[in-house]
């Protein structure tokens, strides 16, 4: 597990590093729109959509520099969907990792305005990166982001998250919020990962297939912690499931099932990465890490 948490700490700095290297410089008036992306997009977080794409591209025999362009705009795309996620309108949330959200520093006006140029953004260094090395490779990692992010992915779950709360709530929709919302963008991180380093389609869908059921399992155990753990552990307030009337797998199942569901479908993606030998083994411990974790 030390070994682990080193080698997320050198990913996290990596990744920090390119993200500031791509962020465009505050030459434009007003300077506020880039003082609130950079607010919370450098809030801190695990960086784990990033390091998973440059790790499913090192782990199919490619460069990590190569994903870099497709890892920052992924980390981007995050960072907006927290944004809004965040906003009275949402979810309504005062704290993201420990600091106040983006619209209690800038107002709503403005953080819906950082996110949207953080997503429009992300977009423009994919074209560049696509435009500047036109191949199967670039478009196919843009197009499996693009793909996540939109309204066959995450933009869908966050509208079926908001039309179905305070009302009845089944399993498959659940599992259809929770597939969507936020498994399609670590599916789509991996997917685009290992199509830039070089694999197949075959095995492309492999990876994207771990990285539905690693988001799954991730939202799950976060279902779990917002029952369980202190606004001190998670940097952002607890039970904010029962105060927004949001049905769960808690609810549904209760906390020991819904544990079970997790670590089955945290077994069934590292099933997946033990194929890969040793290529996988970062993506296996990082697996065994996030559904195994306290906050």
């Amino acid at each position: 597990m030390k070994h682990l948490e080193e080698q997320m700490k050198q990913g996290i700095a990596y990744i920090e590093e390119k993200l500031e290297a791509f962020m465009p410089a505050q030459e434009q008036l007003p300077p506020v729109i880039f003082e609130a992306m950079r607010y919370s997009l450098f809030a801190g977080g695990k960086r784990l959509r990033p390091m998973m794409l440059l790790a499913a591209c090192e782990a199919v025999g490619g460069k990590k520099e190569d994903g870099v362009p497709f890892a920052c705009a992924v980390e981007m795309i995050h960072t907006y969907s927290l944004i809004h996620d965040d906003l009275p309108a949402m979810d309504n949330d005062d704290y993201r990792r420990g600091k106040r959200t983006n619209h209690k520093v800038f107002g709503e006006d403005m953080a819906i305005l950082a996110g949207d140029g953080l997503l429009h953004y992300a977009m423009e260094v994919m074209a560049e990166a696509c435009y500047a090395n036109p191949n199967k490779k670039t478009t196919g990692a843009m197009q499996a982001i693009a793909h996540g992010a939109g309204i066959h992915g995450m933009l869908i779950g966050q509208v079926a998250d908001v039309f179905y709360e305070g009302k009845p709530l089944t399993a498959d929709t659940l599992e259809f919020i929770h597939i969507h919302k936020t498994a399609a963008m670590i599916r789509a991180a991996l997917k685009a990962g290992a199509l830039l380093g070089g694999a197949t389609e075959e095995t492309a869908e492999k990876f994207a297939l771990a990285g539905e059921k690693i988001g799954v399992a991730f939202q799950i155990v976060d279902d779990i912690l917002d029952v369980t753990s202190t606004m001190e552990e998670l940097g952002k307030p607890i039970h904010s499931d029962e105060k927004n009337e949001k049905i769960t797998y808690v609810t549904l199942y209760g906390i020991e099932k819904s544990k079970e569901i997790a670590n089955t479908l945290s077994n069934e993606a590292i099933a997946i990465w033990e194929e890969f030998g040793e290529k996988g083994n970062f993506l296996k411990n990082l697996t065994q890490y996030l559904t195994k974790r306290t906050y």
